[in-house]
């Protein structure tokens, strides 16, 4: 069962902005989810931290959905999540590709879907949403 946090829609990021998101680690937590896209079936960031979830341990997962069809998984090795702390995570929206924040560490997963705005945010998975803020 995977518990589903909030929901955001009508976002509005464009490139040149970001979303940041702070929130608390289950302290038991196999993986969590957060999704950047323009609805539910277009994500054009699936972001999967898993801490041991489908084989993956310590590893954060990234990929992309069109309605049903999944993409290439990206994997990055360095995982600076911890069970039971804090997590902040900035997600800034470039023209070609997103940039992801995190603490000690960034990467990037391009825009595959070629969206021109980011309107939906979700998170599900062993995280508590504590704030959100964009600019």
């Amino acid at each position: 069962h995977i518990s589903q946090g909030p929901v955001c829609t009508n976002l509005g990021l464009k490139p040149g902005q970001r979303l940041t998101v702070k929130g608390k680690v289950a302290p038991n937590a196999k993986s969590f989810v957060m999704n950047l896209g323009k609805d539910a079936t277009l994500l054009g960031l699936h972001f999967n931290p898993r801490f041991d979830a489908h084989g993956d341990v310590n590893t954060i997962v990234c990929n992309s959905k069109k309605v049903e069809e999944w993409g290439a998984e990206h994997r990055e090795a360095v995982f600076p999540f911890q069970k039971g702390g804090t997590a902040e995570i900035t997600f800034a929206v470039n023209q070609n590709d997103v940039t992801v924040h995190l603490p000690g560490h960034q990467f990037t997963f391009p825009n595959r879907l070629n969206l021109s705005v980011f309107d939906y945010f979700d998170t599900q998975g062993d995280f508590t949403l504590q704030s959100i803020s964009w600019e």
